[in-house]
């Protein structure tokens, strides 16, 4: 009867457990709470889908926005529209009990109107190496599966302080990252991709201004006269070609202009690590030019 009893007990302390409350706070510091662990989750962005799959949680997602295609099996979640136009009924028909939103990309209205709903909101903006290694844990939390979120957040850092051993004290390299052409956009230097430069030795030529995505002009970029210019391998409209009709500027002249993989830079997940690996072998080149 002892026996039993004391089986009883540890069944039910086991219980309480598993469905205990998780608190957590997202990356603008908002506190969320779950009174079990998420069990139908919805990404609204790719990169959040990414960080869902490596903390654990793949199995727990019902829904993601257009273009969450990495891992291969997320491609063949419901699609619940655009991180910047998303589907509100959508989403709701899918039944979440945690969404985890984009917070420059998705439109603070779309997030407001599902928190009317009781839903818990999720908003995710890593900024730099750091956030996404706290991101991998925090999401393992809400989701439950801690154990592969922490071993996810283990193997990141590991990378990231061996890319941050290997490329310190190296020489600054001017950058100018361009994400669009018409019109001229880029990032500022609060954006990741400015985290990946910074590792690389680089220097982001837009990291003051106050935009997170700014428009400029050709002429600012000619007066910063950066030693190499980067640009999304996956655009259409041959974006760099434009420069070479600007032979003195500095990356023509030296022929520093690269195209770069676009999902692992632009997006904010583990595979930006292979991202700044691609990044600092081109900024080692812009080094070697004499």
């Amino acid at each position: 009867m002892r026996a039993a009893a004391s089986a009883l007990l540890c069944f039910a302390a086991f219980s309480t457990a598993a469905h205990a409350a998780v608190t957590v706070k997202d990356d603008l510091g908002n506190e969320i709470t779950l009174q079990q662990p998420a069990r139908r989750i919805v990404s609204l962005a790719p990169h959040v889908t990414e960080l869902l799959y490596a903390a654990g949680a793949g199995d727990r997602l019902v829904g993601a926005s257009n273009f969450s295609d990495y891992p291969a099996a997320a491609a063949k979640l419901p699609s619940v529209g655009s991180f910047a136009a998303l589907d509100l009924e959508r989403v709701l028909s899918l039944k979440p009990d945690l969404i985890v939103g984009w917070h420059s990309g998705n439109k603070p209205s779309q997030l407001a109107r599902l928190r009317e709903f009781g839903i818990p909101v999720y908003e995710s903006q890593p900024a730099d190496f750091g956030m996404i290694a706290d991101a991998l844990e925090k999401l393992s939390r809400l989701a439950g599966t801690d154990a592969a979120g922490k071993a996810a957040a283990g193997d990141f850092r590991v990378r990231w302080q061996a890319l941050q051993a290997r490329y310190q004290g190296r020489a600054e390299v001017s950058v100018f990252y361009q994400i669009w052409s018409q019109p001229l956009m880029t990032l500022n230097g609060q954006h990741m991709v400015s985290a990946v430069l910074r590792l690389c030795g680089g220097r982001n030529i837009f990291a003051g201004l106050p935009q997170l995505a700014p428009t400029v002009n050709i002429e600012a970029v000619l007066a910063a006269d950066p030693q190499v210019i980067l640009a999304p391998g996956d655009a259409r409209d041959r974006p760099l070609e434009r420069w070479r009709d600007y032979p003195a500027l500095r990356a023509v002249r030296q022929n520093q202009l690269h195209t770069v993989n676009a999902d692992w830079l632009n997006r904010a997940g583990p595979r930006v690590l292979d991202a700044a690996g691609e990044v600092c072998g081109l900024l080692d080149q812009a080094r070697s030019v004499k």
